[in-house]
């Protein structure tokens, strides 16, 4: 009997304390929907200011990732506030919970802080063709944790900002103009001096590649079975890989009108009878 009674005071506490605890639980379920709303729309206005200023795309998309994350925290401690966690427990509960966090996530901090010298020091930005972690692509988005690449073949490569930042990275646009390399070998019974010279006759007809600094060709190696010449010439960078197929397309040509030998492999193969 007393079992009973005691199960039935439970339980009209259990009652009384949902039914007193319900107006907080319905407010913080109010406070989280027009929270989320209102992130959303913040995080508009804040894409539309971008949009309407010439600031950096690296800038924004950092900045916008940023504002998104601290927002949806700041909603979060105002939603538990509200159900009645009190901000001295609260902050308790939230360092506990940090070092915890931290300990389990150091990689993600680690991107995190990747992500912040990305943006401090200024490697690379939005639309840079770069080469890093064995990936080259069109650096699409730079947000907190990752960067995503455009490759060559339209894929998406994503990156964290921590093995970014700690790696070797190249930069193929933060100069105006590139030089190219182009090897290419001739037997050894052509005339090596016409051979330059219409290398050289190639870039001058050419309006991508640069008259300074000028295009420059030599003898790089003597070969097995060819004298192979090595061809040096600077473009911008829009321009730099038609100017790159051009070169490779006009010296065949050329070649082949003037009599000059480009050697391959050949496979002689005897018949005995």
């Amino acid at each position: 009997m007393r079992e009973l009674q005691s199960f039935e005071k439970h339980l009209e506490n259990a009652i009384d304390w949902f039914w007193n605890f319900m107006p907080n639980l319905i407010l913080a379920i109010v406070i989280f929907v027009v929270g989320l709303w209102i992130v959303r729309f913040i995080n508009k206005m804040v894409h539309r200011f971008f949009d309407k200023k010439d600031y950096d795309p690296t800038l924004e998309s950092f900045l916008q990732s940023f504002i998104s994350i601290a927002l949806k925290v700041l909603l979060f401690v105002v939603v538990i506030t509200q159900l009645g966690v009190k901000s001295s427990s609260l902050v308790a509960m939230v360092g506990a919970a940090g070092l915890a966090i931290g300990l389990a996530l150091q990689g993600s901090l680690a991107n995190f802080a990747g992500g912040v010298l990305l943006l401090i020091f200024k490697p690379f930005k939005v639309g840079d063709w770069i080469s890093a972690q064995g990936l080259e692509g069109t650096v699409k988005q730079i947000s907190i944790f990752s960067t995503k690449l455009n490759t060559f073949g339209n894929q998406v490569a994503i990156i964290p900002n921590g093995q970014l930042s700690n790696g070797s990275i190249v930069n193929y646009n933060m100069e105006d103009t590139r030089r190219d390399k182009f090897d290419v070998g001739i037997s050894y019974g052509s005339n090596i001096k016409e051979a330059k010279d219409i290398l050289l006759q190639i870039c001058a007809e050419s309006a991508d590649i640069l008259t300074e600094p000028a295009p420059e060709v030599y003898v790089g190696a003597l070969g097995d079975s060819s004298v192979d010449l090595t061809l040096r010439f600077w473009a911008k960078n829009d321009v730099f890989w038609p100017a790159h197929f051009y070169v490779i397309e006009e010296t065949k040509m050329r070649f082949d009108k003037a009599g000059i030998e480009i050697p391959f492999p050949q496979r002689v193969v005897h018949s005995v009878d």
